[in-house]
């Protein structure tokens, strides 16, 4: 769950709870009253429990790219090298990690060499 809508839940269930005794005490204590400012309240209850459990969108498993003690790579000819991680534009979701990466060469006109997070268009 993204952040944002975390916040939106969260905000939904704490006007859920706050507004029970709020109508309850506007309205008076008859007994449809309670029966439904109790069934609101844990509602609102447990909209909040849910959302807090909710994983963070970045520790889900959308998307945690890792590289790790790779390999040497060499590019010529206007060829790609990359040890690393390459991800698809700068607002790719999820995490992306490298460490200890090998070395990446490039030789010749039009060649690329990259050993760490490489945002592509």
């Amino acid at each position: 769950m993204s952040r944002k809508q975390r916040i939106a839940v969260m905000g939904a269930a704490m006007v859920g709870i706050v507004s029970t005794p709020v109508i309850w005490l506007l309205d008076g204590p008859d007994t449809a009253g309670v029966v439904g400012a109790s069934i609101q309240a844990a509602t609102g209850v447990a909209a909040l429990v849910w959302a807090w459990a909710q994983p963070r969108a970045d520790m889900a498993g959308e998307a945690g790219d890792t590289a790790t003690q790779t390999g040497r790579a060499e590019a010529s000819g206007g060829g790609q090298a990359h040890t690393g991680v390459r991800r698809r534009g700068a607002g790719s979701p999820g995490t992306a990690r490298v460490q200890d990466t090998g070395d990446a060469i490039s030789r010749g006109t039009g060649s690329n060499a990259g050993t760490g997070i490489d945002y592509t268009d």
